[in-house]
């Protein structure tokens, strides 16, 4: 079964070599009956958001923000983002998905180079999702050659690791609160930038910055104190 991220990438507006761009309708008729079949959250917002980003858009720079706002709301919204978050703020290895669930909250905070930084990094280590958050992160800059690279990317990483291992079990603690989740797909499905709330912002933008990247700038560092800053917000 797909998960509501897989569900996104599936139905995912960029065009890929050989297939037809399906119309919103279409998106909307496909992620309707994955929501009956397995009614939760992510495949409800994907089915939302089929109206606000249309399949063709004369504004191709906008529509990939918005894909990629959604994207990232979606990553954050997924049982396993505090876990992963903790393993990769914990430095014994590099946590694909952890990496993914970082490089999304600076997004939100609008940290976009320190964003595609962490987006980077899960993508070589074989995240799918990551390299389709670069391939719209370009998109939306009009940088068309990297967005086809990291397009393809994406689809190669997703064959390779379909199906994904099972995860042995373990704590399936939300990142955020269930309030600010829903807020946050409000906010997609208004059409708005989604925002996190003052106090969550505020204790993603205390992470400690211990390098300064030449390509990439100023790179926060992710830290078990942040994933309990989140949590006592609940």
């Amino acid at each position: 079964m797909q998960t509501g991220i897989d569900a996104l990438l599936a139905d995912a507006w960029v065009p890929v070599a050989g297939r037809g761009t399906p119309t919103a309708d279409e998106r909307l008729a496909r992620a309707s009956a994955r929501a009956a079949d397995a009614p939760d959250r992510p495949s409800k917002a994907l089915a939302t958001h089929a109206a606000i980003a249309p399949a063709h858009s004369s504004c191709e720079p906008e529509q990939a923000l918005r894909e990629l706002d959604l994207t990232a709301v979606l990553v954050l919204d997924t049982s396993r983002a505090a876990a992963s978050l903790s393993r990769l703020a914990d430095g014994r290895c590099v946590e694909t998905e952890g990496a993914s669930v970082f490089a999304c909250l600076l997004h939100l905070t609008a940290r976009e180079e320190a964003a595609r930084f962490w987006w980077r990094l899960a993508a070589g280590a074989g995240s799918h999702v990551a390299a389709y958050c670069l391939c719209l992160h370009h998109r939306r800059y009009g940088e068309y050659r990297d967005a086809d690279h990291w397009r393809d990317q994406a689809a190669s990483l997703r064959v390779e690791h379909w199906p994904c291992p099972v995860r042995e079990p373990g704590p399936q603690q939300p990142l955020l609160p269930e309030a600010v989740r829903r807020d946050l797909i409000a906010q997609c499905h208004r059409g708005d930038r989604p925002r996190l709330p003052h106090a969550l912002e505020t204790a993603v933008n205390r992470l400690v910055v211990d390098s300064d990247d030449a390509d990439f700038g100023r790179i926060p560092q992710p830290s078990g104190q942040l994933v309990r800053d989140l949590a006592r917000q609940r």
